[in-house]
């Protein structure tokens, strides 16, 4: 496998709290961040993070502007925190996001390329805002792609089921979270 890392995007608590499905979301990633760190594979965090008043956010972004009004991802308040469930441990790399993508606003991209990271394994919340932001902007850069279809999760799963069966296997390799473990598993 190539040099890859395990993206985790915006499992925030706040997040959570709205799109899980009651599915085994949590433990099923949790699954995949053991088996990459089991693997040698790097996972970074990517999370939302908005500066208190919130100055980065146009009133024309609709995407953005809501998020504010719903008081999502204000940095330092308990619900833009990472989800206890899966959170770092000592030495993963957390990034702060200030859009869509993971790469907007962020470190993301400097990060990658100081590692030699050249392939890219996606999992968050929500499959239709950061996984195919991050994926779209991933193509722009060149990176390998693999999606982790149940890594992934949306508030809408018709959604979900339209980008996992029909658009990201067009630019990604689109896997279970069980199969890339087992893929990644040392023999």
């Amino acid at each position: 496998m190539a040099n890859s890392a395990l993206l985790v995007m915006d499992v925030q608590r706040d997040v959570v709290a709205i799109a899980d499905d009651g599915s085994g979301y949590l433990p099923r990633l949790r699954g995949a961040i053991d088996g990459a760190r089991a693997a040698g594979i790097p996972v970074i965090y990517v999370r939302m993070g908005l500066r208190p008043g919130d100055p980065e956010v146009s009133p024309r972004n609709r995407a953005m502007a809501n998020a504010v009004r719903s008081g999502m991802f204000t940095e330092g308040a308990p619900g833009a925190e990472i989800h206890d469930d899966i959170a770092p441990q000592q030495g993963d790399v957390v990034v702060t996001k200030r859009r869509g993508s993971a790469f907007s606003g962020s470190d993301l991209d400097l990060v990658l390329r100081a590692r030699d990271i050249d392939s890219l394994v996606l999992t968050g919340i929500a499959t239709s805002a950061v996984v195919l932001s991050t994926l779209w902007h991933a193509i722009d850069l060149d990176f390998g792609l693999t999606v982790l279809a149940d890594g992934c999760l949306d508030t809408d799963p018709e959604v979900h089921t339209m980008l996992t069966e029909k658009l990201f296997p067009q630019w990604a390799d689109v896997v279970t979270v069980e199969d890339w473990l087992k893929a990644i598993a040392p023999r």
